[in-house]
């Protein structure tokens, strides 16, 4: 299945919110190219730390998993054992083209239609929120995590990747001018720019590090550190002892 250039912002969409439907769906892997600087760094990176950290005959949680990109990475840096690989996402456009472009891999990926705040997870050695948390409204993300981290074995680990903000407003415009910049030189206009921002305004709601460790740690998990920033992006690494 090719991949489609991300012309969405380029004409008129219909009023209201971003919503990840067959539109975004049909040009994802081009928008996060274009979109996340360091996108495919942090795929690598996913790779090295399933590799290190998924534990034999435990799951891996992809929430969130749109195209499965996440997903795919970790299993082929896990792909010497045996694990479940289960991706959600409350995208049924996702999950129907997670289904067709993954339908060969081993093990068979489960692929969920759903609500991830309504996903147990249990026997977890690897969960993965892969620019995800930033879409959940702020009032229930500490919630989340801290399912997240119940069902994580001992040893497990979260990732986390946001889109993140920063408290000092010259250091955040700063970065917001940088990662601009990065759009432009990936060759979207500054109105394709302004109007995907205003799309995203009140949907993608982005949090400060010291936030995110914070909640990390209040969830019961330890040793928060970030393995990846790129201008206002940023992974973290979690560990429950």
């Amino acid at each position: 299945m090719s991949d489609t250039t991300d012309t969405l912002f380029t004409r008129p969409r219909s009023p209201g919110a971003f919503r990840f439907d067959e539109q975004v769906a049909e040009v994802f892997p081009d928008m996060l190219r274009r979109s996340v600087p360091g996108y495919g760094m942090m795929l690598d990176g996913i790779r090295l730390i399933a590799r290190r950290y998924v534990q034999p005959g435990s799951r891996v949680y992809d929430l969130g998993c749109s195209l499965g990109a996440a997903s795919l990475a970790a299993m082929e840096g896990a792909a010497d054992r045996e694990f479940e690989l289960i991706g959600v996402d409350s995208s049924t456009a996702m999950i129907q083209r997670c289904e067709q472009r993954h339908a060969d891999r081993h093990p068979v990926p489960e692929w969920l239609c759903g609500d991830i705040r309504e996903i147990p997870i249990e026997n977890a050695s690897l969960v993965m929120l892969n620019l995800t948390l930033q879409f959940i409204p702020l009032e229930q993300r500490h919630g989340l995590i801290e399912g997240i981290a119940a069902g994580l074995r001992p040893g497990g680990v979260l990732l986390l990747s946001e889109k993140i903000r920063f408290d000092d407003s010259r250091e955040d415009d700063g970065m917001t001018a940088l990662y601009h910049d990065f759009k432009r030189a990936n060759g979207y206009s500054d109105m394709e720019i302004s109007t995907k921002r205003e799309a995203l305004e009140n949907v993608l709601i982005p949090e400060t590090l010291a936030v995110h460790r914070r909640r990390l740690r209040d969830a019961g998990l330890e040793r928060a550190q970030c393995w990846f920033q790129c201008f206002n992006f940023a992974s973290l690494l979690a560990w429950k002892s």
